[in-house]
Formats: structure tokens, C-alpha cells, sequence
């Protein structure tokens, strides 16, 4: 996309202009996050991976926004997105 703006071809007397429109390609999931089932106390790891590296990730639990705390880690290396929640407990399903 950063490559989008006009390019020209100057020969001194003349110049030759043309404008390079880059559509990017649209965000996806390359793989979804699996359901998972954990034991009480233990830890549980999600993980995803999207169509692009460093895209923006919003986890959710419901219709809550989660934040890095003691209970949630959240972590993303390249096109991998992953949450770590800690000491799970049968609230967290």
C-alpha cells in the first residue's frame, strides 16, 4: 500500500506521468482458533494465525475487551496471535 502514489518518467524536455493505485490484500485467518478444554487451576494457550504479520488483534471474552494482566498474556510474533490465560477457573469458559 505504501508504494501507492505517482511515478514519472522525466527525459528533460518532457515527463510522463502515471499513478499507482496498490489495493491491499484483504485480513484473514489462515488458521481459527480450536476449542479447548482445560482442568481447573491449569493454564490454556489460543493461538491463530492471520493473513498478514503485526495485523491488530482485539481478544475477547464475550463481549469483553481482554487486557494483559496476572490472568491474560497476550502475545503475537509475526502472523501468530496467541492468549495465555492463567489458573483457569470455570468462570474463564
Amino acid at each position: 500500500k505504501s508504494d501507492s502514489d505517482t511515478y514519472s518518467c522525466d527525459i528533460g524536455d518532457a515527463q510522463s506521468r502515471a499513478k499507482l493505485a496498490v489495493q491491499e490484500k484483504p485480513l484473514i485467518f489462515k488458521q481459527e482458533l480450536q476449542n479447548e478444554e482445560a482442568k481447573e487451576g491449569k493454564q490454556v494457550r489460543l493461538t491463530c494465525e492471520l493473513s498478514k504479520p503485526g495485523a491488530p488483534v482485539k481478544w475477547m471474552k464475550g463481549d469483553t475487551v481482554l487486557h494483559a494482566s496476572e490472568k491474560y498474556e497476550l502475545k503475537q510474533h509475526g502472523t501468530v496471535a496467541e492468549l495465555v490465560i492463567r489458573d483457569v477457573r470455570p468462570v474463564d469458559a
